[in-house]
């Protein structure tokens, strides 16, 4: 099983790069210098070799964040993220002397579709569209389109579905390719903005959440020596204990820690998931007093506490948060459930809060969640419910791990055919015969393995607009191993951690990067 935002990098092809950016850049035949941030350098890895870069001439590829060695006889080609830290970086290239002889700028922009003064959503949308076709191709689906009842994911649905129907007219087969057992649900971040601000209590979202790992490397410190180590699917110990609550992962650690000196195998990743554990227990946000998982716990489950005791008086309970001395993070965060949890508040009421929190000069973090459709203030005049989620009281095993993410709530409707139409419109129709659930009954006479169910059943692609959590991500294996016959595959754009969200939503505000050039300079 496998996420779709591994699937994103590996159909970004080396030709778009092409097209795109090296293209753009082949005016004068001189070889030049790529420059990358961390997530383009991932972006690109998956794509392309270092002898592919070289026969378009690129002579070296550096890190747009470590010390570079200057070479003013050569241009330069940036290619990153549109974050004040890149930026930054690269003014500092040419802020006294300049680095390079001249430079192409070029920039990721798949942040902003939300953004009100974005000019480029239309534009992004497209990319998107054109992503995900690539990969139904890749996945040889030609699946029904369905939607959230949002803006963008009507657009996009619109996109996908137009793309797809011009893709398999110019297949090479000589027969029109016709739906295949696979749906496509299109939806936006807004429909579930509680599950991305959660602290997490599952091993993946939590160490992502509580500690600095970077592009799935963590690093540490063993007996004063600096080491790394992949959080990926080759480490098998990380994809076993991944979707695990951390109470079940120290439980488990010392069994297997054990298991592994008896046998005197030293696999991959005993390190990392030893290291990261005690890492996670010496934290001064684990213990579960922590603002938010006191907090969260009062709010996220029909109101209630942890007694199941319905909770009169939510400012009462989130006051304490406020008053003591968490990050600031944290209280915004705080904050943020509260209000999702009435589903909006009065102006004068967020007005106090931001007040509590001490961000007037940043209220931003919390208004800005107007953009991806979420109430933030509210009248009596156009408040909303909230729509109705599973009982799942039966299957909780632990009080501090009671959210459950919408989007789980969505894939069972979707392969049990339940979604309701006035919410989830089809943008195409799937064929008669689709149902998730129903290829389980159908197949119950074969035995046949679980992995060749997944292979000759159906698939649910669902595509998250704005990120998705890593709780989203378990979410597609939880269902995918619960429903055995009905492959379920979720992505995005991005990951999201809560903090990194947090830090998009403000700047969504914020205007467009102007466009800008660098003269061409020379020693001469």
């Amino acid at each position: 099983i496998k996420c779709l935002i591994l699937f994103f990098y590996n159909i970004l092809s080396f030709t778009g790069i092409k097209d795109t950016i090296i293209t753009d850049c082949r005016k004068s035949e001189v070889w030049k210098i790529l420059i990358l941030d961390p997530f383009t350098t991932k972006l690109l890895s998956t794509c392309c070799k270092m002898s592919d870069l070289m026969s378009e001439k690129i002579t070296i590829v550096e890190d747009l964040y470590k010390s570079r060695e200057p070479v003013p006889e050569m241009k330069a080609i940036y290619f990153m993220t549109p974050t004040a830290k890149s930026v930054d970086a690269f003014i500092d290239d040419f802020k006294i002397k300049p680095k390079y002889k001249g430079a192409y700028v070029y920039f990721t922009d798949c942040k902003y579709i939300y953004s009100p003064h974005s000019q480029d959503k239309k534009k992004t949308l497209e990319t998107l569209a054109d992503q995900l076709v690539s990969l139904c191709a890749t996945l040889d689906e030609y699946p029904g389109v369905r939607y959230k009842n949002m803006e963008n994911a009507k657009i996009l649905a619109e996109l996908v579905d137009n793309k797809l129907a011009k893709h398999y007219e110019l297949d090479d087969s000589t027969k029109k390719k016709g739906k295949t057992q696979a749906q496509l649900l299109i939806v936006e971040r807004g429909f579930d903005p509680v599950s991305p601000i959660l602290h997490e209590l599952t091993y993946q979202a939590m160490a992502y959440d509580l500690i600095d790992i970077q592009n799935d490397i963590y690093r540490y410190v063993n007996s004063l020596t600096h080491k790394q180590a992949f959080l990926n699917e080759d480490d098998m110990l990380w994809v076993r204990l991944r979707h695990k609550h951390i109470a079940e992962v120290l439980e488990q650690i010392p069994k297997m820690v054990k298991e592994i000196s008896a046998s005197k195998k030293k696999p991959d990743g005993k390190i990392t998931i030893n290291n990261l554990a005690q890492m996670m227990k010496k934290m001064p946000a684990f213990p579960s007093n922590t603002c938010v998982f006191n907090f969260r716990d009062k709010l996220c489950k029909f109101s209630s506490d942890v007694e199941g005791v319905k909770v009169k008086d939510p400012m009462r309970t989130l006051l304490p948060v406020l008053l003591n001395p968490y990050g600031i993070y944290d209280k915004i965060r705080a904050v943020l459930l509260y209000i999702f949890s009435l589903n909006g508040t009065t102006d004068e009421n967020l007005s106090k809060l931001i007040q509590h929190v001490k961000i007037e000069d940043e209220r931003e973090f919390i208004l800005n969640w107007k953009e991806l459709g979420v109430p933030i203030i509210t009248t009596p005049i156009n408040f909303s419910r909230k729509p109705t989620r599973r009982d799942r009281s039966q299957g909780e095993t632990y009080n501090l791990s009671r959210w459950t993410p919408v989007i789980k709530d969505v894939m069972e409707d979707a392969v049990e055919n339940k979604l309701d139409t006035r919410d989830w419109p089809h943008q195409s129709e799937n064929p008669a015969a689709w149902n998730g659930s129903g290829a389980v009954s159908a197949r119950q006479k074969h035995k046949t393995s679980s992995q060749d169910e997944r292979r000759t059943g159906s698939r649910l692609i669902v595509f998250v607009i704005g990120g998705i959590t890593h709780s989203e991500m378990r979410c597609a294996y939880e269902v995918t191993h619960a429903v055995k016959s009905c492959e379920v595959i979720i992505g995005s754009s991005h990951i999201l951690t809560p903090n990194s969200l947090l830090d998009d939503i403000k700047a969504l505000s914020k205007h467009p990067m102007e466009f800008f050039t660098i003269d061409e300079r020379s020693n001469a």
